[in-house]
C-alpha cells in the first residue's frame, strides 16, 4: 500500500471516529407524548380527538363569548408562542389556541399531507368541533398563511383577522434558520431524526427574533424538548418538502374583512416587504411595524405587540 493510500485510510479513520465522538455527543432520541405532558402540557392543556388526528389544544378565558379568538402558531413552534398574549386576552376573552399536526405535542399528521389546505381543513375541522359559528382568527408565519386562508374559504366564519408576519407570498428571506436549512439537506435531514445538537435549535430561535439576547436558556429548551415529540423531525421534513410559496397569492384580494396586520421591521425570514403588500391587496386593513422585532413579535415582546391587537379587537361586532 502507498504511502498516499495509508495517509487517505489514516484520515478516513480519523473522521469516522471524530464522527463517532460527535454524534454519539449529539445523539437526541425521539421523546414519547407522554414524556412530555407534565412540564409542557399542564392544564388548562388537553387533547382532544379531531377526526382519528390527536390534537393539543388550550381553550382559556370566560366561555360565554360571542366571538372567540383562534390563534395559530407557525412552522415547528407551537401553542407556546402565544402564551404572553394569552395570559392578558384571557382575562376577558375566550381564546383558543393549539398545536397544528407535525409541530408541537400534537404531533405528526395522521395522513402525512402538511400542505396549507391540509391545514385550513384542520382549523375548520376544529371550529366544527368546538362549535364555533364565528371567531377571530390569529396565525404567526405559517399559522397566518392558515388564517387568510380559512377566512377566504369561509369568510361567514371569521369576524376579524390578526396576521403577524404571514405567510402567503413568494419571497426571498435575508436569512434562514439553521434548522430549517438542515430540513430540506436529504442527508443532514435524516441524519437530524437521530442527533439534534442544542445548539441547532438556539441558533434557530435566535436567527427569527430581533433582538437575540432576549432568547432565554429555558426558551430554547421548550423548542428542544418539543422538536424531539416522536415524529415531529420527519414531519418538519414533509412539510418543508411539500411547501409551495406564494401559490396561493392571488386569493388574498379576495379578502373583504377587518384585517390588522402585525410585522417585525427585523424580520429576516419574511420581508417587511410582505407586510405592506398584505395591506396592499387587502381593502381596508391596517398595518403595525414594530422597529426592534423580529419573526415573531408576539413571541419576543408580548406586551408591545398585542397592544394594537386589544384595539383592533374593540372595532370588531359578533
Amino acid at each position: 500500500m502507498s504511502r498516499l493510500a495509508e495517509s487517505l485510510l489514516r484520515a478516513l479513520g480519523l473522521l469516522l471516529l471524530l464522527g463517532a465522538f460527535g454524534f454519539a455527543a449529539t445523539k437526541a432520541p425521539d421523546r414519547t407524548l407522554e414524556s412530555l405532558i407534565q412540564r409542557w402540557a399542564p392544564p388548562p392543556s388537553e387533547f382532544i380527538d379531531l377526526n382519528g388526528q390527536l390534537l393539543h389544544l388550550r381553550d382559556q378565558g370566560p366561555s360565554a363569548d360571542k366571538l372567540p379568538i383562534v390563534l395559530i402558531h407557525g412552522t415547528s413552534s407551537s401553542l407556546h408562542t402565544w402564551e404572553g398574549w394569552v395570559k392578558e386576552l384571557s382575562k376577558t376573552r375566550r381564546v383558543i389556541s393549539f398545536d397544528l399536526p407535525g409541530f408541537g405535542l400534537t404531533g405528526p399528521a395522521i395522513s402525512g399531507d402538511y400542505s396549507a389546505d391540509a391545514y385550513v381543513k384542520t382549523v375548520h375541522a376544529l371550529l366544527d368541533h368546538l362549535q364555533l359559528e364565528r371567531v377571530v382568527l390569529g396565525g404567526n408565519s405559517l399559522g397566518g398563511e392558515i388564517a387568510w386562508m380559512v377566512a377566504a374559504a369561509a369568510p361567514e366564519r371569521v369576524a376579524g383577522l390578526i396576521l403577524v408576519d404571514a405567510g402567503g407570498y413568494a419571497f426571498t428571506p435575508e436569512s434562514v434558520p439553521l434548522g430549517f436549512a438542515l430540513a430540506r439537506l436529504p442527508g443532514l435531514g435524516v441524519l437530524s431524526e437521530y442527533a439534534l445538537p442544542r445548539s441547532v435549535i438556539e441558533r434557530s430561535v435566535k436567527n427569527v427574533y430581533g433582538d437575540p439576547s432576549k432568547v432565554s436558556p429555558e426558551l430554547v429548551e421548550r423548542y428542544y424538548e418539543i422538536t424531539l415529540r416522536a415524529g415531529n423531525r420527519e414531519a418538519l421534513r414533509q412539510r418543508i418538502n411539500q411547501m409551495v410559496l406564494g401559490d396561493q397569492a392571488g386569493r388574498i384580494k379576495s379578502l373583504r374583512l377587518p384585517t390588522l396586520i402585525l410585522w417585525g421591521a427585523k424580520d429576516r425570514l419574511i420581508p417587511p416587504s410582505n407586510g405592506q403588500a398584505f395591506a396592499r391587496d387587502i381593502a381596508g386593513s391596517h398595518l403595525v411595524s414594530f422597529p426592534d422585532l423580529g419573526h415573531v413579535p408576539q413571541e419576543e415582546d408580548p406586551l408591545t405587540s398585542l397592544a394594537p391587537v386589544q384595539e383592533f379587537l374593540t372595532t370588531l361586532k359578533p
